[in-house]
């Protein structure tokens, strides 16, 4: 298989920051685009929701495959790894919209409490049994089809603020706590530098210094948001990757092995088997 596409936003309408439509349409623009198969595996810089109307399917997220029916959402982070069925069997809606749309038009207070946006590490993407969804869709579509268009980014935003709230309430139910905003923040960052740096290093004192903070400290507030330790985020992570990258990829194990940040395969192969219970070949040949 060819190497995960990294896909950007591009809007047909040329919006920057947010588009709307049925999957219909998509599929239509799937048939006329070359350069983009959104049934393969791909990358996306950007967050989106599948909301579905109607019928049954699967779709793939992070190599996971999940079953999606009507009423049900799932929800797709930036920087996550997906993939549409072939001849879906189901209708529905995706809102697509970047990072940016999230930190200029949702208040602060909403992006806290709606973790998957930055934190999908640690929350499930698919949410069932949703009862709010037909509302959402006649709300945002009749805000979209207004001939005024005074204040309508920041209409549609809040309407899908609100949406989003609701779903993470639903995810979460009676579990749902707020977060000490601070450290919240200071996840995010941790989060970020581990994808931007998984490669280079796995020692929690190198993160910890990049956000001139204590191993301790950190390990306090990766504990307090993923339950578990900065270490086991930072494994955790490493093996998403290792799995993308044999998933997706021509390249050889040992190739797959110097990409993730391993000098030797056979601390490749260790720390594999560790994390996953099976080598990186008997994944390999289980795909």
């Amino acid at each position: 298989m060819d190497p995960i596409p990294d896909i950007s936003f591009k809007s047909a309408e040329g919006a920057t920051d947010i588009e709307f439509l049925h999957l219909a349409e998509l599929f239509s623009r799937i048939e006329n685009d070359p350069n983009h198969n959104p049934k393969l595996p791909h990358r996306i810089s950007f967050f989106a929701l599948l909301v579905v109307t109607e019928g049954a399917g699967l779709h793939h997220v992070d190599l996971k495959e999940y079953e999606i029916t009507a009423g049900t959402v799932l929800k797709i982070a930036k920087g996550q790894v997906h993939a549409f069925q072939e001849n879906s069997n189901y209708d529905g809606y995706l809102l697509v919209f970047t990072e940016d749309f999230v930190l200029r038009y949702f208040s602060k207070s909403s992006i806290d409490f709606i973790s998957h946006l930055y934190n999908y590490h640690i929350s499930e993407p698919l949410v069932k049994n949703i009862t709010f969804s037909d509302s959402f869709l006649e709300q945002i579509t009749s805000e979209l089809q207004q001939q005024n268009g005074y204040a309508q980014k920041e209409i549609v935003a809040k309407i899908l603020e609100l949406y989003l709230l609701r779903l993470e309430r639903q995810a979460h139910g009676e579990l749902s706590v707020k977060l000490n905003q601070k450290h919240q923040a200071l996840f995010i960052k941790f989060k970020n530098l581990v994808e931007q740096n998984f490669s280079e290093t796995r020692n929690v004192k190198d993160y910890a210094n990049l956000l001139s903070i204590s191993p301790k400290h950190l390990n306090q507030v990766v504990r307090e948001i993923t339950l578990n330790t900065a270490k086991h985020f930072i494994d955790q992570y490493v093996t998403l990757e290792i799995k993308r990258s044999i998933f997706s990829s021509r390249k050889s194990l040992k190739e797959v092995a110097f990409q993730t940040g391993f000098d030797e395969v056979t601390n490749f192969t260790k720390f594999f088997k560790k994390q996953t219970g099976q080598s990186p070949k008997e994944f390999k040949s289980s795909l």
